[in-house]
């Protein structure tokens, strides 16, 4: 994990990201599945999948385009990347955006409500697991443009 704030690029630290409320960790490739239940059972999630995205996904650009701007959900977004990496630029609690670059053996989640933004980097290469309280909470509520002065 790579983490800066986006307007100055100063770096932001793992334990500066847990303190603004986001999860973060390194886990092992080899033994990440126990650690995923134990958060499933804390968490109260109950749904589990893989998400891949590779230079060669048919529709991969509307796929992207769908998460490019900045958004929301009612439930939390946990990723836990087996493979590549991707970029979230996500609002801290000040109002900032926090740009965090996630590679293999990294787990995020990005709390409900928590306004974000996702895409690939030139890699254009993710495979992730996704934990989900609900699939249908995963519906993304796109934050309004500040109306004109």
């Amino acid at each position: 994990m790579r983490a800066h704030w986006l307007d100055t690029g100063d770096d932001l630290s793992a334990d500066f990201l847990r303190d603004d409320g986001l999860v973060y960790e390194r886990l092992s490739l080899d033994a990440f599945q126990g650690h995923l239940e134990a958060l499933k059972r804390d968490r109260g999630y109950v749904q589990q999948d893989v998400i891949e995205l590779r230079p060669e996904t048919v529709g991969l650009e509307a796929i992207c385009a769908k998460f490019i701007d900045e958004h929301s959900h009612d439930d939390d977004e946990v990723r836990f990347i087996l493979e590549g990496e991707g970029i979230f630029d996500i609002r801290s609690q000040s109002d900032r955006f926090m740009r965090v670059i996630v590679e293999r053996s990294d787990l995020i989640v990005v709390p409900a409500m928590r306004n974000h933004r996702f895409q690939l980097t030139e890699s254009r290469t993710i495979r992730a697991v996704r934990l989900f309280k609900d699939s249908s909470g995963w519906v993304p509520h796109y934050r309004a443009a500040p109306a004109p002065s």
